[in-house]
């Protein structure tokens, strides 16, 4: 016999049914309450509330697991590339070698955007946020490719959208670094790897020859794949609940990034290196800082510790971990005062009671942040650089919910306003 629970209403009983998933995760099956009760749940933030059946992620924070498609994250980040990661995330299996051959190759062709697209830079403002000129330019893809907006694409049409966006975004993100830096723009070469082409664009210049650091691509293709998806968060529900209206692939990854945009959510590794920098500016005493965080009446918060959803410890952090020493060491930068700042932080974190009843342990965000500033590239930039990779994950799950044909999404509210009222002409207001 199914399982199920009980509902009690005003006397009456009604039966919920349970669905379990693969991993013994267990909820309340809602679907029919509002038919049958009248009633509809209250769950601000979603915190309790699973909104679809999915597939691709699956994340334990009290027990420090993720995994993509049941691979671990350990295993993927040590053996797999990032395309091959985003082959998996969003086709369900891994690649064959003809596969992935076939899977880069024909992203590498796509990598060129519309020449027009050159001119949309000069319309921003030469202070414009990345993110602002990320967002737009892939929403703009829609009017590029105007059939992409069709609710009855084919397969077929689907994957090229898939292809195209997976190619075009690195050149697009490049570019808005770029421009930000009044730097000629960089043309994708199609003699590279996806790690290595987007380097080239970041960093090479036409006047002198690029030499990719093969330690700085590894620990790329890493930061790529830990964020490359991350179950139901904000910006992957947002690309989820606009695809649902039909939304175009491009409409619906545009308002992703814009959801990451925010400071709560894809923004934490910036506000690392910012924190950094505030010591280092005040001295780079961290003992001061580490007592400021203990201090219940201090609004200081160390950045980087602890996290949202894991709640044992962040199994990216000790993978990325790794992967920042060896960009540092291979950079010369091993003793920078940022990093002495840092690692002083990471040793109060991983030894101190506090932090260690707390769980307060350096997250993926604390090293990613110290990789990206290494590599040099702006803080402002920190956030494309998420995005590039949590492209794919989004992907998948604009691509899953489709598939799913899954409905329109149509949350609920409680009403706390005003009830029924008279107009009252504007002679008589007080």
């Amino acid at each position: 016999m199914a399982e199920s629970a009980e509902l009690i209403l005003d006397g009456k009983s009604y039966s919920l049914p349970v669905i379990e998933g693969t991993e013994q995760e267990k909820a309340f099956d809602i679907g029919k309450l509002r038919d049958q009760t009248g009633y509809v749940t209250l769950d601000s933030g979603y915190k309790n509330t699973g909104a679809t059946k999915s597939a691709i992620t699956f994340l334990d924070g009290e027990e420090g697991i993720l995994r993509y498609r049941g691979y671990p994250i350990e295993q993927l980040a040590e053996q797999s590339s990032f395309i091959e990661v985003a082959y998996l995330l969003i086709y369900g299996k891994l690649p064959t070698q003809a596969e992935l051959a076939d899977f880069s190759g024909q992203i590498t062709k796509h990598t060129l955007v519309h020449e027009d697209v050159r001119k949309i830079f000069d319309g921003f403002p030469s202070a414009a946020h990345p993110m602002a000129i990320l967002s737009s330019l892939i929403c703009a893809l829609t009017a590029f490719y105007p059939e992409s907006v069709s609710p009855d694409l084919s397969k077929e049409e689907i994957n090229l959208n898939v292809i195209r966006l997976m190619a075009k975004l690195p050149t697009i993100a490049a570019w808005t670094y770029k421009n930000q830096m009044g730097h000629p723009l960089n043309y994708p070469r199609n003699d590279m790897d996806y790690c290595s082409n987007f380097l080239h664009m970041m960093f090479s210049f036409p006047t002198e020859k690029y030499e990719l650091n093969p330690v700085v691509v590894s620990a790329l293709n890493k930061l790529l794949i830990l964020h490359a998806d991350h179950e139901q968060n904000c910006s992957t529900s947002t690309v989820r609940l606009v695809g649902s209206a039909n939304a175009s692939l491009y409409g619906s990854v545009s308002a992703g990034i814009n959801a990451l945009w925010g400071p709560l959510h894809g923004g934490a590794n910036q506000e690392v290196v910012e924190m950094l920098e505030a010591i280092e500016r005040d001295g780079g005493d961290t003992s001061k800082f580490i007592a400021k965080a203990k201090d219940k009446n201090d609004s200081f918060r160390l950045m980087g510790f602890g996290h949202r959803v894991y709640k044992n410890f962040d199994p990216r952090a000790t993978i990325i971990k790794k992967a920042a020493d060896e960009v540092l060491t291979a950079l010369g930068l091993q003793d920078s005062p940022l990093l002495k700042i840092a690692k002083e932080l990471e040793q109060a974190a991983l030894t101190d009671e506090y932090f260690i009843q707390r769980k307060l342990y350096p997250n993926v965000d604390f090293y990613s942040g110290i990789i990206y500033k290494a590599l040099g590239i702006p803080t402002e930039m920190f956030t494309v650089m998420f995005a590039l990779g949590r492209l794919p994950g989004w992907i998948a799950q604009w691509k899953e919910m489709r598939e799913n044909k899954e409905p329109i999404g149509r949350p609920r509210q409680i009403y706390t306003g005003e009830t029924a009222r008279d107009y009252v002409s504007i002679e008589q207001r007080s």
